[in-house]
């Protein structure tokens, strides 16, 4: 192919930067013009799938003595929740953080309720669908106690914030900020792929690294606490939601809003400007 021959955009393997951010806008109108009852189901299947990461990123791990080796296994297997939940068009909150206001800060005109319910719905959603997965799963009486003494050491990692009290939460608050840039990132590598393949490869990269890195996303940590919940652990319910669950989201939306949708839109506020709007 000549030099001077460009690509057309279906030839390329991946979307352009300004494609990408353009298409978080019309995939957050998509997702806020859905009636309730659509996001709501939408929201319980995501957080269903991150419970059954949570459960698949421990199996994979546990017996694992190299540390190198136990991070990318255990991200390998969270992965396969994000892959869910990306490809399946389900609605995590995490993610609603960075497709909403992709569409919002160009759209600023869209009333406050339908956004205050969309939200709402997709959190508690989410945590429905975590807490069913985990019930189910309990039940089930299908993991072994060798599980059960690997989730501990999740949960530990997750609120060892706790004991440093007021500066923990904060601490946690700027864990989610990192843990959802990254999870936006994987979003955005995600709708620049066009095939499964490289989508797979997108979600895996950003989420073995927040794995490894116990950054806090409160997603994935409604995975591994609704298990905790039904699970001899030393962690009551409420301190997963007072102590890392709502700091961890704050986070999450600051990390998702503004360091992926405000920071790219930007970038890209030329590009988007002769292109087509959102409508």
């Amino acid at each position: 192919m000549p030099k001077e021959q460009k690509l057309g955009a279906a030839d390329r393997q991946y979307k352009e930067p300004p494609e990408v951010v353009q298409a978080f806008g019309e995939n957050g109108r998509n997702h806020l013009s859905k009636e309730f009852r659509a996001q709501f189901l939408l929201a319980i299947l995501a957080g269903s799938f991150m419970t059954f990461g949570a459960v698949f990123s421990i199996l994979l791990a546990t017996g694992v003595e190299a540390k190198g080796l136990y991070y990318l296994l255990s991200g390998l297997g969270f992965t396969a929740a994000y892959v869910m939940v990306f490809l399946s068009g389900a609605v995590l909150f995490t993610e609603i953080n960075i497709l909403l206001p992709s569409y919002l800060f160009r759209k600023p005109s869209v009333y406050f309720m339908p956004i205050a319910r969309f939200w709402l719905a997709t959190y508690i959603g989410n945590i429905v669908g975590a807490l069913f997965v985990a019930a189910v799963i309990q039940l089930s009486g299908s993991l072994t106690p060798e599980f059960y003494g690997e989730l501990q050491v999740y949960l530990s990692d997750k609120m060892k914030f706790k004991e440093s009290g007021g500066i923990g939460w904060f601490q946690v608050v700027l864990s989610g900020i990192l843990a959802n840039w990254l999870i936006g990132m994987a979003s955005f590598l995600t709708t620049a792929a066009r095939d499964v393949t490289g989508k797979v490869v997108a979600t895996a990269l950003p989420v073995i690294l927040f794995v490894a890195g116990n950054f806090q996303h409160s997603a994935a940590n409604m995975g591994y606490f609704s298990m905790g919940v039904f699970a001899e652990t030393e962690h009551a319910w409420y301190e997963y939601l007072l102590f890392n669950l709502i700091p961890a989201s704050i986070g999450n939306l600051i990390g998702g809003a503004l360091l992926v949708s405000l920071l790219f839109l930007f970038a890209y506020r030329e590009e988007l400007r002769d292109g087509e709007g959102i409508e």
